[in-house]
């Protein structure tokens, strides 16, 4: 095993006996971000509009393949390498951190994942057989997946089946319905839906959720509304339509049932919108230290460090900074199916401090640097604003983690209230 030190820099998430795999992947990961990524945000965040330059950089370095199994010519990550690497590209650029985490998740998803899933032996020949296909399209030709989740209604929360469904017919399905908060609407080249199967008189559950690919370019699929947002705006996330889209048996991602067991045995796998903001929270702090040190690029090279109340104003930050990354790193390296009781609450812990954490971290880096810092030619007031909708994001906002971790401490499985 590595030692933090043999890395060049301090990546993301914090001190840790990185493998030699997960040095080579950070270092490449932090040089994209820095050379790259971080010198284009700006004009992500201004004009709304999607880093397509981001994902060729992506796509060249063969980071889009970065969870497809070796054997199927990806790059092999496991769980904590992916979450690492997300983080280290989110304190470069949130957008792309954060669409990127849809895309890997669709390879996550189908690989990894559900090698961890209980699945009869039909079940996993034909999904072995059907990852592949897409597998191939991520490694050969470069292709990009989306995620379209939320609809605006329980659904997304795990509360209530999907509103879009899918009718079987012969050779696919078709498939209707709409999703809002769509990144990558424009970008992605197949969308991973999820939706709940139709079965005429039946009435809808969730267990009969679907996981379908569905070309963007499919008859039926349109991209409606404007993406004017507080932050994150490099996602755009506009409305995605399907109506009466054929989508063939091929293109499932799961087996009919198996995303239910899937969110049932892996509550991790809705912690993988957690790195972008570990990453933004450490960019906060980064251009905190470097501003009242007078090291900013392009800024006059005053030193603002010796006041008392900002050097306790950059403790603060640290400490907040430590927490984060300490229950970051505790989570991602404990992820596994069936997590026991208390993995699933450090789980939920470790999620909800750094969604809202982030946030913190930012409010406190603008006070502290302060006027000039809400400067649009400066990161600072963007990471603000991208660092406030880590918490509000399904499934797990702020309030819905609350609720889990409350209720699941004070009930056992199957006790109801009184």
């Amino acid at each position: 095993m590595d030692t933090p030190s043999a890395l060049a820099f301090k990546p993301a998430v914090g001190d840790h006996a990185f493998t030699p795999r997960q040095r080579e992947l950070l270092t490449l990961a932090h040089e994209l971000g820095r050379t790259r990524f971080a010198p284009r945000a700006a004009q992500w965040d201004e004009t709304a509009s999607f880093p397509f330059a981001n994902y060729d950089d992506l796509r060249e370095s063969r980071l889009l393949a970065l969870c497809v199994p070796e054997a199927s010519g990806g790059l092999g990550a496991d769980y904590a390498t992916y979450m690492m690497v997300a983080a280290e590209i989110g304190r470069f650029c949130g957008a792309t951190a954060l669409t990127y985490n849809m895309h890997i998740c669709s390879t996550m998803w189908t690989g990894l994942l559900a090698d961890g899933i209980a699945m009869s032996e039909t079940q996993r020949a034909e999904h072995a057989r059907r990852r592949e296909i897409h597998f191939a399209r991520v490694v050969k030709q470069g292709a990009v997946y989306a995620q379209p989740f939320s609809e605006g209604s329980a659904a997304a929360a795990g509360r209530a089946p999907f509103g879009t469904t899918a009718r079987k017919v012969d050779g696919g399905w078709i498939v209707n319905g709409r999703k809002i908060f769509a990144s990558l609407s424009g970008a992605a080249d197949y969308f991973g839906l999820l939706c709940t199967e139709d079965k005429g008189d039946e009435k809808p559950d969730a267990r009969d959720t679907l996981y379908l690919a569905v070309p963007a370019t499919s008859e039926g699929v349109t991209v409606t509304g404007d993406w004017n947002p507080l932050g994150m705006r490099g996602t755009v996330s506009r409305n995605l339509q399907f109506k009466a889209v054929f989508v063939s048996d091929d293109e499932q991602l799961m087996p009919r049932g198996v995303y239910f067991k899937g969110a049932q045995t892996w509550p991790a796998m809705f912690f993988t919108l957690a790195p972008t903001y570990l990453g933004i929270a450490n960019a906060a702090y980064d251009f905190t230290v470097s501003y009242l040190r007078g090291e900013v690029e392009g800024e006059p090279p005053v030193k603002r460090r010796m006041y008392p109340t900002k050097q306790i104003a950059v403790a603060q930050m640290r400490i907040q900074l430590e927490q984060l990354k300490s229950l970051f790193l505790r989570a991602i390296t404990e992820a596994r199916p069936n997590p026991g009781k208390d993995e699933r609450m450090r789980l939920y812990a470790a999620h909800y401090t750094v969604m809202e954490g982030a946030n913190d971290i930012a409010r406190l880096a603008i006070r502290t640097c302060g006027g000039q810092s809400m400067m649009k030619h400066l990161p600072l007031e963007r990471l603000y604003r991208d660092s406030r909708c880590g918490s509000l994001m399904l499934p797990w906002t702020a309030e819905l983690v609350l609720d889990r971790m409350g209720r699941e401490t004070l009930y056992e499985a199957g006790e109801k209230d009184e």
